[in-house]
């Protein structure tokens, strides 16, 4: 296989760079369930229970307050690439 159809070693990259090559090769399946499973083993991940509507999400301000950080913090990095 030639240098320019090998795929980066998913294993050594960190979240942020995994994250960054998922979102630029949005077809590659194996590298977003690297992605996934890097995410699934950080230490600091909370799990909620699945929502059985939009309403029950208000059970959980953390959650929206995250998103809403999460949101704000996306968009500087946008603006300043």
């Amino acid at each position: 296989m030639d240098k320019m159809n090998q795929k980066p070693n998913f294993k050594t990259m960190t979240s942020q760079e995994l994250k960054s090559y998922v979102l630029s090769h949005r077809e590659d399946d194996e590298a977003f369930y690297a992605y996934v499973d890097k995410v699934n083993e950080r230490k600091d991940r909370v799990v909620y229970p699945p929502l059985n509507s939009l309403e029950e999400l208000e059970k959980y301000p953390e959650v929206i307050e995250q998103m809403r950080q999460d949101s704000r913090h996306n968009f500087q990095q946008n603006e300043l690439t």
